[in-house]
């Protein structure tokens, strides 16, 4: 993206921080400059006096009853960095490590972390010019803040590790330089005020809830797709049925089913005369799946839109009284349970899709050719794809566990329950990309099943869906070499772009442009 998003410090929407994500520029709005450095002074003030304050000249964690010299105020906070960069795995995709860093950004301009202004400045002036910290994935269990990972953040910025810059790793201190920028020199409180915070949680339950309103969007579009193939009937959709029981998503998604499904002529062509009475789950209980699914996904839209514009970490520095207090909002028991409602989410949606697949390939329940192609037996056709589906929803479903119920004792049992949201949101991104290509087996497969239907067509957007997706994927005459008709699929659905086609502003949001994070939803 080209524009930029100037955040106002803790009252962000969450169609900026998505914005962010998907490679929007970013900066800070001003005014935030003064409470900054007016916390800072407070933590001047502390060391001025010799007080005693954990964080500031304390040692950490376990250790936070050893005093610290004022010569050694600097040497702590490096060394907090340096020995917190332990870990380990493939680094997150730059565009997490982009939105982690916004919302760091974001977090200390508030004022209640402690640190200078120019250190602030430093971090943005990164994200300004594509200066990206290579940060690798593992090592955080979503207590006393994602550390690991924030602590490779941090190194970067000091001059230690490595930036992606334009695509390439270049090591830090290089590329530094190279971008006219000195390394940062941690003040007191500084280091503690970067590693604590649970940004790198929140980025990937983020990103995942970006990725699983494209397929959750997608996946509706689909399924009316594929109600039409199965000659299915819209009568469960009415929205009549909805209101009598009350649920928010059920209702919006039944309006999108009758609005993507008004005026084909597919539907028009049995409606007096199918002998059927009803229609299998994954077709007229749509509704009431995907519509709990929405629901589930717009309330952990809602927590991470609070932790967001949250600050989580510790100690914490009031302006207001001069005091710093010592808490536990690093603790990312949010963010977990939100991570853990996607998962549940983007595992139903592919579920459901699935059902949808394996219904139309079969000639019992479909009343379609078998596997959906003309020469049966000398052709497979959809047969290995609804395989590849059900391999793809199996994997989710073991994923789907949620992580929030483990804990495991750390920093020698100071830090004894921890979130492990880390790990529960880590897992969103192949779980949305397993979704993904899923609902895009369905996309073919839904086309092609309407493709027995001619002359007679489905409604007009659902049309325009099956003419962009024949511009890239012919109908399936004669088996053919299936992976690259799947590819193309799915990036229809991973871009949005299916989306887009039948006009987003017709289709449930969980993330639309205005929209403001509040405890009740959306």
């Amino acid at each position: 993206m080209s524009h930029q998003v100037m955040l106002t410090p803790g009252a962000a929407t969450l169609a900026q921080w998505r914005d962010i994500y998907f490679g929007a520029r970013t900066g800070l709005q001003p005014g935030w400059e003064t409470k900054v450095a007016r916390s800072a002074e407070i933590v001047d003030a502390i060391i001025a006096k010799g007080e005693s304050v954990y964080g500031i000249n304390t040692g950490f964690g376990k250790l936070a009853n050893v005093r610290i010299s004022d010569a050694d105020l600097v040497t702590l906070q490096r060394n907090i960095v340096v020995s917190h960069a332990a870990g380990v795995g493939e680094p997150l995709p730059v565009p997490v490590v982009r939105l982690m860093m916004a919302l760091k950004l974001a977090s200390l301009a508030q004022g209640v972390s402690g640190v200078r202004t120019s250190t602030i400045v430093h971090l943005a002036d990164c994200l300004e010019k594509g200066l990206v910290p290579v940060v690798p994935g593992q090592g955080s269990v979503g207590a006393s803040g994602d550390l690991a990972p924030l602590a490779h953040m941090t190194a970067a910025l000091m001059g230690i590790g490595a930036f992606i810059v334009d695509g390439v790793q270049v090591p830090a201190q290089v590329a530094l330089e190279r971008a006219g920028m000195s390394p940062l020199t941690l003040g007191p409180k500084e280091g503690l005020a970067l590693l604590n915070g649970t940004q790198t949680s929140t980025a990937l339950a983020l990103a995942g809830l970006f990725h699983a309103e494209r397929v959750f969007q997608a996946a509706l579009v689909t399924g009316a797709l594929s109600t039409d193939a199965a000659r299915g009937s819209d009568r469960p959709f009415d929205l009549r049925i909805q209101s009598v029981r009350g649920h928010r998503g059920q209702i919006e998604v039944a309006t999108a089913l009758l609005s993507l499904m008004a005026s084909s002529k597919i539907r028009a062509s049995h409606l007096t005369n199918d002998d059927r009475v009803q229609d299998p789950y994954c077709l007229r209980c749509q509704p009431q799946v995907m519509g709990a699914c929405l629901d589930l996904i717009r309330q952990a839209g809602a927590t991470l839109g609070i932790e967001a514009n949250g600050v989580s970490d510790n100690p914490l520095v009031f302006t207001d009284t001069g005091e710093v207090i010592s808490g536990g909002n690093f603790h990312a028991e949010p963010v977990a349970f939100a991570a853990d409602m996607i998962a549940m989410a983007l595992c139903e949606v592919g579920s459901l899709s699935e059902r949808r697949i394996a219904m139309l390939v079969d000639p019992a329940l479909s009343g379609l050719p078998a596997f959906l192609t003309p020469k049966p037996g000398l052709n497979s056709g959809f047969m290995i794809p609804q395989v590849t589906a059900a391999a793809l929803v199996s994997e989710n479903k073991q994923r789907a566990y949620p992580a929030s119920v483990d804990s495991i004792p750390t920093s020698a049992n100071q830090e004894d329950h921890v979130s492990m949201a880390a790990h529960g949101a880590r897992r969103l991104l192949p779980m949305a990309e397993n979704a993904a290509n899923v609902v895009a087996i369905e996309l073919l497969t839904a086309a092609q099943g309407c493709d027995f239907h001619a002359p007679l067509a489905s409604s007009p957007p659902l049309e325009t869906v099956r003419s962009r997706l024949r511009s890239d994927v012919p109908s399936l005459q004669d088996d053919r070499y299936f992976a690259p008709d799947i590819a193309a699929a799915a990036a229809l659905v991973r871009t949005g772009a299916l989306a887009e086609i039948v006009n987003t502003r017709n289709l449930p949001s969980v993330t639309a442009p205005g929209d403001q994070p509040r405890v009740d939803g959306f």
